[in-house]
C-alpha cells in the first residue's frame, strides 16, 4: 500500500509544482480515505484498492494542478493537511 501511495504522490508532485513531495503524499492519503469513506457511506460494495487507485489517479489528472487552490476555499482540508503533515 505504501508503494501505491508513494507512486501516486510522485505523480501528483509532478502535476503540481506548488506542492512538496510530502504535501503530495498527504493529499493522496486524504483523497484515498475520502473516496473510500464516501463510497462506504453510500452503501456501495467495496471493489478493492485497484478501483480506489484508479479514482485517485483520475482526480490527480483532473484536479492535481489546482489542488493547492482548494485548500484556500476549504478549511477542513487545510486542517487535515496541517495535522497529517510531515512534522506530525
Amino acid at each position: 500500500m505504501d508503494d501505491t501511495f508513494q507512486r501516486l504522490a510522485e505523480h501528483l508532485y509532478h502535476k503540481n509544482d506548488r506542492l512538496t513531495i510530502d504535501e503530495a503524499r498527504v493529499w493522496v492519503e486524504l483523497l484515498w480515505e475520502d473516496f473510500e469513506a464516501t463510497h462506504a457511506k453510500a452503501g456501495r460494495e467495496y471493489k478493492g484498492k485497484q478501483m480506489t487507485e484508479q479514482i485517485v489517479l483520475r482526480w490527480i489528472e483532473n484536479y492535481g494542478p489546482r489542488l493547492h487552490d482548494f485548500v484556500a476555499t476549504n478549511p477542513k482540508y487545510k486542517e487535515l493537511l496541517k495535522k497529517k503533515g510531515p512534522t506530525q
